[in-house]
């Protein structure tokens, strides 16, 4: 049984305060706190304090500073995701029906796990029920055409993590076909494309559900080249992979170059909003506007 015991927000605001931490508006930090709940922000105030106790000029509006700046940015973030996500749908099955007809999504001799494969068929059957009331094309193949839904269509009804696994699963030329519509190398052995796509499920995931990337170190790093790791945070000789900036540099490969020029302004806009944020907590070099 835990030992915690239940607390008051006026009783979580006097930890604080007790901790050191400055509280200039203690209504609305008390606010702050219920509806962001105290243990979930306290992994953004990590950077303010060491063994609980703050720096002598950290205030409560620093951490109100960080929790957005995060917040705000998963969901530029998730923006630019939906837009990678849609254009693996579109090249993957684009190339795969090339191939093996509008159908041949269904048949599991085409790819080389069977239980897999299945095991995403089997769930985006279940999201077309669910789907097939407010749909129209789902409607329209279904309902008007008594037909199956052919791939281009049924891809709308799969994650990026459905894709992923599917192009992991499927024959190397195909793999190969969508990786050089992307301009990425493939080889047996040697799959970039299929490692970011696995990246960025990693990272579209966290976003979705509103987790933590400020201060985040991740165990499973992006690949990067020579002339990427160049662009990451080198100290002692060791390059930092393990921040989220690794991650924007594999969405710099899948992104036009127009949507990363984007991204990478609306990035820039939010440290102008939020300029208390340091971004070397994401793993971002001081240089990072012109290196990137």
């Amino acid at each position: 049984m835990s030992d915690k015991t239940f607390k008051t927000i006026d009783e979580q605001l006097n930890i604080l305060k007790n901790r050191g931490l400055t509280i200039e508006n203690p209504e609305k930090a008390k606010l702050f706190l219920l509806r962001n709940n105290y243990y979930r922000i306290s992994g953004y105030s990590l950077t303010l304090r060491k063994h609980d106790v703050f720096s002598q000029a950290a205030t409560f509006q620093n951490i109100i500073d960080i929790y957005n700046f995060d917040h705000e940015l998963r969901h530029v973030l998730l923006q630019y995701i939906e837009i990678i996500e849609v254009t693996l749908k579109s090249i993957y099955a684009y190339r795969f029906t090339e191939k093996h007809g509008a159908l041949g999504y269904l048949d599991n001799s085409f790819f080389l796990d069977a239980q897999k494969h299945q095991e995403i068929i089997d769930k985006a059957e279940k999201q077309k029920v669910t789907r097939l009331p407010h749909e129209a094309y789902l409607k329209h193949f279904i309902e008007d055409l008594h037909k199956d839904v052919p791939f281009w269509a049924y891809v709308d009804l799969l994650t990026i993590s459905d894709i992923s696994f599917l192009y992991s699963i499927s024959e190397d030329d195909i793999k190969k076909a969508v990786a050089d519509e992307l301009g990425l190398h493939f080889k047996r052995g040697s799959d970039i494309l299929g490692h970011h796509m696995h990246r960025i499920t990693i990272i579209r995931n966290l976003c979705a559900h509103g987790s933590r990337l400020f201060n985040r170190l991740f165990e499973q790093k992006p690949s990067l080249n020579r002339s990427e790791q160049a662009l990451l945070i080198r100290k002692n000789g060791i390059i930092d992979n393990s921040h989220l900036y690794g991650f924007i540099i594999v969405m710099r490969r899948l992104l036009s170059d127009n949507d990363f020029s984007e991204l990478k302004n609306n990035i820039i806009e939010l440290t102008q909003k939020y300029p208390f944020v340091a971004m070397k907590y994401y793993g971002f070099r001081e240089d990072w506007k012109d290196a990137l």
